[in-house]
């Protein structure tokens, strides 16, 4: 049976801190902030990893890996949950056999901290500017439109299924 010791996360607009608590109420699994966690979580620990992603990056992650033994990690963007999956196995170098799901959390720029914010104002209005020029929009073109204008927020119970029935599978087997 694989034993899972605790949910570690990084947020920054408060989406992915969210999705940790909704997982650990929903596994038992205790959840740390990864700045605190090493007070916490022992060295080596078997973890969920849950990071925001910037540019394909999950922020933290290196810092995470080298603390503790990551069975899956959980990333969180701006794209609807599933895509960007390969993308992000190679911009982050996990490795093979390590689980990977990408949430979609949404985007709320006055969350923001930092030169993300200023980042993400920038990002915002070239996307705009960019899919304006586009004849046909596709679906995800709409919505990603419609998340920088009117901001979005996706974080929910249901969006943590295929992580939910992965961890049953993971601690059964």
């Amino acid at each position: 049976m694989g034993k899972i010791d605790a949910i570690v996360y990084m947020s920054n607009a408060g989406h992915t801190k969210r999705y940790a608590e909704l997982l650990a109420k929903e596994t038992g699994l205790a959840v740390y902030e990864l700045k605190k966690a090493s007070k916490e979580v022992a060295k080596g620990s078997c973890v969920i990893y849950m990071g925001w992603l910037l540019g394909g990056s999950i922020k933290g992650y290196k810092e995470a890996k080298a603390k503790y033994d990551i069975k899956a990690v959980c990333a969180v963007g701006m794209a609807p949950n599933g895509s960007q999956i390969n993308d992000v196995y190679k911009m982050n170098s996990i490795a093979e056999g390590t689980q990977v799901f990408t949430l979609q959390g949404g985007f709320d720029n006055e969350s923001l901290h930092g030169i993300y914010k200023l980042m993400m104002g920038f990002a915002g209005k070239a996307a705009k500017k960019n899919l304006a020029t586009k004849k046909h929009l596709s679906e995800e073109d709409r919505q990603m439109l419609e998340m920088f204008a009117n901001g979005k927020d996706s974080v929910s119970v249901e969006n943590l299924a295929p992580v939910l029935a992965w961890y049953k599978t993971y601690t059964e087997a």
